[in-house]
């Protein structure tokens, strides 16, 4: 409702016209790795660092329910998935919020993201499907404030793929998989989703997040030099 009745200001510069203007949305497709990385995390890509506009988009999208935001943020992760893995059909597995999560904010963030993004794809003729397969198989705690190796032992077996989603995966010769989330810190939700996607019968040949957090973050290489 605030987006139709309020004029669109940028969150980063506050210019009217959009929620995140194209000069605040620095999109720098990379492969950025937590450090150190987990066992298990895929290669994990990014569109930008979470910082600036990028952090506040994040957080209003997800938080504060500006629901617009979506779009601005699936064009970013679509740019990057195809920077990441240029060739070759995929399957897109976002991951999923914790079911409490989902009740407060109203919405499931990833999957939304990751649909929109799933649709830019197919519009320049990419062949990608969005796999909404990946279940919570169990409740974990609140991942704030704990360190690398806690919010591991707190995700530990806590994903897993639906039945009717490991049919259509392992049906598929292993199909190629690449997962979505949103911010990479520690990388440790991402190792997890990638361990039960691929007892599934998948490969996943990578991840790839909307922004990366700076201080746990290892850039290997940014796209354009």
């Amino acid at each position: 409702m605030l987006d139709l009745l309020l004029p669109a200001c940028c969150l980063g510069c506050a210019a009217r016209g959009s929620l995140l203007c194209d000069a605040c949305l620095v999109v720098t497709p990379a492969v950025r790795m937590p450090h150190p990385a987990p066992e298990g995390l895929p290669v994990c890509w990014s569109a930008t660092l979470y910082e600036g506009a990028a952090r506040q988009a994040v957080l209003h999208y997800k938080e504060r329910g500006r629901t617009a935001l979506a779009a601005p943020l699936a064009h970013a992760l679509a740019f990057t998935i195809a920077t990441a893995v240029p060739e070759g059909g995929l399957s897109v597995v976002p991951v999923p919020s914790a079911g409490r999560a989902v009740r407060a904010r109203g919405h499931d963030p990833v999957p939304r993201m990751a649909a929109l993004a799933v649709r830019h794809l197919g519009r320049l003729g990419r062949q990608v499907t969005l796999r909404t397969d990946l279940r919570q198989s169990r409740r974990v705690a609140d991942q704030a404030g704990l360190s690398a190796a806690q919010r591991a032992a707190n995700l530990a077996s806590s994903l897993r793929v639906a039945e009717a989603g490991k049919a259509r995966l392992s049906g598929r010769s292993g199909a190629r998989v690449v997962l979505v989330d949103d911010v990479v810190t520690t990388g440790a939700t991402l190792a997890e989703a990638a361990r039960a996607v691929n007892e599934a019968g998948a490969t996943v040949v990578a991840a790839v997040t909307f922004a990366a957090t700076r201080r746990r973050v290892r850039t290997v290489f940014d796209h354009g030099g």
